[in-house]
């Protein structure tokens, strides 16, 4: 099974689904895009992950990755496994201190809420991302949301992201992304 590497790159009211909402993940070494439509719930874990806030008291996601480290187990990648009646299935891939595989059912957006506490990777499938991928009209103008090292980004792509990160008052991340833009120019 080929692995493709997915990043968040969007969470948003959906337009089509009232109510719900939509988390947008994008390929990392591409253009294709997988839409998954998720209940509010979903939303509020994943975007207090996303957002770095601390509840006063764990939340169930918190929770859970707070047994596993208590457990001594690591989480090393989330995969979005299958599609079975356009409902999509994870499963969440860690290791045991005795080294041994552990690998838990999941939904989804559990799946990437949890994924996000332990900033570990995110995983699907080529054959869900032809079957459930959106491929992008104008892949030159799209922003690829990479993970890791500020060195692997474009100029424009650096550009975006710190105009994101300006909008959010993230001036930590700022000062990097500019250092960042001022060795690419050289």
């Amino acid at each position: 099974m080929k692995k493709i590497e997915l990043n968040i790159i969007a969470l948003a009211n959906s337009e089509s689904h009232k109510g719900n909402y939509a988390l947008i993940l994008e390929e990392q070494q591409g253009f294709r895009r997988l839409p998954i439509i998720i209940g509010p719930f979903e939303a509020q874990a994943i975007a207090v992950a996303l957002e770095r806030m601390h509840p006063n008291r764990p939340l169930t996601h918190d929770l859970f990755k707070n047994t596993l480290e208590a457990a001594d187990i690591k989480l090393s990648e989330v995969v979005i496994s299958e599609m079975v009646g356009g409902v999509f299935h994870a499963i969440l891939i860690g290791e045991k201190q005795d080294g041994t595989t552990l690998k838990v059912d999941a939904r989804s957006s559990d799946a990437i809420a949890i994924a996000i506490r332990f900033s570990c990777p995110i995983f699907t499938t080529e054959e869900i991302m032809q079957s459930a991928g959106v491929v992008l009209d104008s892949p030159s103008k799209a922003f690829t949301n990479k993970r890791g090292n500020l060195a692997d980004y474009s100029l424009e792509e650096l550009e975006q992201l710190l105009k994101q990160v300006l909008a959010k008052e993230d001036y930590e991340s700022a000062m990097k992304i500019r250092d960042a833009i001022e060795k690419k120019k050289g």
